[in-house]
């Protein structure tokens, strides 16, 4: 009787066992509000947990990739039962959401991979001074979430005769498949940061910071004469120049101090003497040019060293061409030696 009982309740332990398994085996479907896929393909098992066998079944392709897309939960129950798929718990789930997940490059970022596989290359520059434009514009890539190496270039061409560039890069996968090829070509210009006038500039011109503007200009175009904007600055047009033109140095020239036809300073300046005169430039001249001026005391003409804006430094030969004075009071100024620490010629407004 004893073992018979033993029995009994070994076999009604089982039992309730059996059916708390079965339990756990047969739970009930539940669906998932937002789904997220790393495939091609939605599966029972992407939108409902306790799936079971049915769970690897193939029921709608995915969205895109790095997109999302929702599903109405009337639609999809419809399509579970064609499975044998019942008794889903909705949760009264109206829709759901499915997310495919994606590596995404973006376009800006694939421009600077590119350029950086162009850099130095048949008499390229540094990739940051690069312009490139692309065949067709490279966007945003994106790609399955497994593809996780870098940009690899693998085939990179470049043509300096015209610019051509043609640029294959593999992206490897964590998964061990094949890696991920990205082609891309167009054409590549260096350029330079270049000082740019902003409006038309006569010949002789002093140029102003409002004149000018700092833009990237193909290095071809500007060649290595190329003038800064604090090179361009205070500085003299050597010729008529228009807007939009970039600035050589070539095209620059210190300002001029004196101008033709400009009343100026005459200065004639030694230890313990500073002599001032009144003359007439004959020709334009910049700091330290030397130039023809006439003396309008003597209406001789004289050459001098521009030092300033207006003024013209004039040597004791050149002072000497002056006429002498033939006045009493000019011999006996010879005659007798004068100590002169500073002299100021008075300076007659020009006869019109």
């Amino acid at each position: 009787m004893i073992a018979r009982a033993l029995l009994l309740a070994t076999a009604l332990f089982a039992a309730s066992n059996a059916v708390a398994q079965s339990r756990d085996v047969f739970a009930a479907p539940v669906l998932r509000a937002n789904v997220q896929v790393t495939g091609d393909l939605v599966r029972i098992g992407d939108v409902i947990d306790n799936a079971g066998s049915a769970a690897q079944i193939a029921i709608y392709r995915a969205p895109d990739l790095g997109t999302m897309g929702s599903l109405p939960v009337v639609q999809l129950l419809n399509t579970l039962r064609a499975h044998h798929v019942i008794g889903v718990d909705t949760r009264d789930l109206k829709e759901i959401s499915i997310t495919r997940l994606a590596r995404t490059l973006e376009g800006k970022d694939i421009e600077q991979q590119v350029a950086r596989a162009l850099e130095r290359r048949n008499g390229l520059g540094d990739a940051a001074n690069l312009s490139m434009t692309f065949d067709r514009d490279p966007g945003d890539v994106r790609l399955e979430p497994a593809f996780t190496g870098g940009m690899q270039p693998t085939v990179v061409r470049y043509d300096n005769r015209n610019g051509r560039f043609d640029v294959t890069f593999e992206i490897a996968s964590e998964t061990g498949a094949a890696p991920s090829k990205l082609r891309f070509s167009g054409t590549a210009i260096e350029t330079v940061e270049a000082a740019v006038l902003a409006r038309n500039v006569e010949r002789n011109e002093v140029i102003k910071s409002s004149d000018v503007v700092v833009e990237r200009r193909p290095k071809v175009e500007i060649g290595a004469d190329a003038a800064s904007r604090d090179r361009t600055v205070g500085m003299q047009a050597r010729r008529q120049l228009r807007a939009g033109q970039p600035i050589r140095t070539a095209d620059l020239a210190k300002p001029d101090l004196v101008q033709r036809d400009q009343n100026v300073t005459l200065v004639y300046a030694t230890d313990g003497l500073h002599l001032t005169m009144r003359g007439k430039a004959l020709e334009n001249g910049t700091e330290g040019d030397v130039v023809n001026v006439m003396n309008l005391q003597s209406k001789r003409t004289v050459s001098g060293t521009v030092i300033g804006r207006g003024q013209v430094s004039i040597t004791p030969v050149e002072l000497a061409t002056r006429p002498a004075q033939t006045s009493d009071a000019a011999a006996s100024s010879a005659a007798s030696p004068v100590a002169v620490a500073t002299i100021h010629s008075p300076v007659a407004p020009k006869a019109e």
